[in-house]
């Protein structure tokens, strides 16, 4: 009685709908088709839809430097946003703070530094002094902090890093990926909206000395607005990135480059590539009846099949002329179901991209026709070959 039916948007039916769907479409891209890059790892994936845009070696966990950092601002965010600490607070500066190499925010031993202070220290001039001085006050030691790290990432599904201390400070123990980096940036970005906005000051002055932030990104238009830089000798440079343009977000995370001018360069390249490659699309809103299902020994001859979610995907814009979109069902669906009971799928797809499922719904109740109701629609099959629907 029943057999598989896709209903392709481009039937008779839905021939109109399906004109304006060339508007309202998905994307993933492929790594066959995605921009060469110079850096060793990297990834860019659309902030709102999650659509990787970009992906190089972005699962193998590498020496992260000072884009670890970001774990520690992390912590100290949500300590923040739980009420634990608040902004005008004091951390004491140890001796190993104060002692602290390479990049600094010149803290001074046995002093108070306001949690606010710390932040701009760690986030527009990478010090290394100001991670210690937070990860003692938060984890009681740099060991205990680098715990505490480590329950985060695994709280956020971050499978490929490792953490031995809050600066990035050469470890073997110290590991991310560039995808892990891109997945704690989202998570910054969606969980603190209020802190957020320290990522882009561009200079920041402590104890007399004015620095100006690392992210050369916030120097060029390019809607710019974090977050941090990492660099050692064993690590290369690397650069995790978010810019906003037309209220679409793009996350970038490089990693391995050769200089600070590779850097700049390679990073402003491929954000300009993501803006102008590919873009958003509205599909359905929830709710939104996609189709009509035919419905068997039905109270009702019919039901609506509804999304039940927004859907917003991504694509490359030359892609969305040739987007397919598929209605796929077992038809014609024999009654009872429930109102929100998974009755087909919609698929669609597009060059280039990995075809996206998505189910869909009744969007009512339909109960069974009663006993003669169930006998007259056999006899209506059996005569004309239809259910009367």
């Amino acid at each position: 009685m029943r057999s598989c039916l896709t209903q392709k948007m481009t039937s008779n039916r839905c021939r109109g709908f399906a004109a304006a769907l060339v508007l309202w479409t998905t994307a993933s891209v492929t790594p066959g088709h995605a921009i060469e890059t110079a850096a060793r790892h990297a990834i860019m994936v659309d902030f709102e839809t999650g659509a990787v845009l970009l992906d190089k070696q972005s699962e193998i966990p590498m020496p992260p430097a000072s884009m670890s950092k970001l774990m520690t601002v992390y912590l100290l965010f949500e300590q923040l946003a739980d009420g634990g600490i608040t902004l005008n607070d004091t951390f004491p500066v140890s001796e190993k703070a104060w002692r602290m190499g390479g990049s600094k925010m010149f803290v001074l031993v046995n002093s108070e530094v306001k949690v606010e202070d710390l932040i701009r220290g760690i986030v527009v001039q990478s010090g290394n002094d100001a991670c210690v001085v937070v990860a003692e006050a938060l984890g009681g030691s740099e060991e205990g902090f680098a715990d505490m790290m480590n329950e985060k990432a695994d709280e956020l599904g971050m499978s490929s890093s490792s953490f031995a201390n809050s600066t990035g400070w050469p470890h073997p123990d110290q590991r991310m990926s560039a995808a892990d980096l891109a997945t704690l940036t989202q998570r910054m970005i969606k969980d603190f909206p209020d802190y957020y906005a320290y990522f882009k000051e561009i200079s920041f002055t402590y104890n007399d000395i004015k620095q100006s932030n690392r992210n050369p990104l916030l120097f060029k238009d390019l809607g710019a607005d974090g977050l941090k830089t990492g660099h050692t000798e064993e690590a290369g440079y690397g650069l995790v990135s978010s810019a906003v343009r037309d209220g679409r977000r793009i996350v970038l995370v490089t990693a391995g480059l050769n200089s600070m001018k590779e850097r700049a360069g390679e990073n402003a390249r491929l954000i300009n590539w993501g803006f102008r490659e590919f873009d958003n699309y509205a599909l359905f809103k929830k709710g939104e009846t996609v189709a009509d299902a035919k419905v068997w020994l039905g109270a009702e001859g019919a039901v609506p099949l509804i999304v039940p979610d927004d859907v917003h995907m991504t694509l490359r814009r030359k892609a969305r002329k040739k987007l397919e979109v598929k209605v796929v069902y077992q038809g014609p669906i024999p009654a009872p179901f429930a109102e929100g009971q998974k009755l087909a799928e919609l698929r669609i797809s597009a060059p280039d991209t990995e075809t996206q499922t998505i189910p869909l719904l009744a969007g009512k109740s339909v109960s069974r026709l009663g006993f003669f109701g169930r006998l007259g629609a056999a006899f209506q099959f059996l005569l004309w070959g239809t259910t009367g629907s």
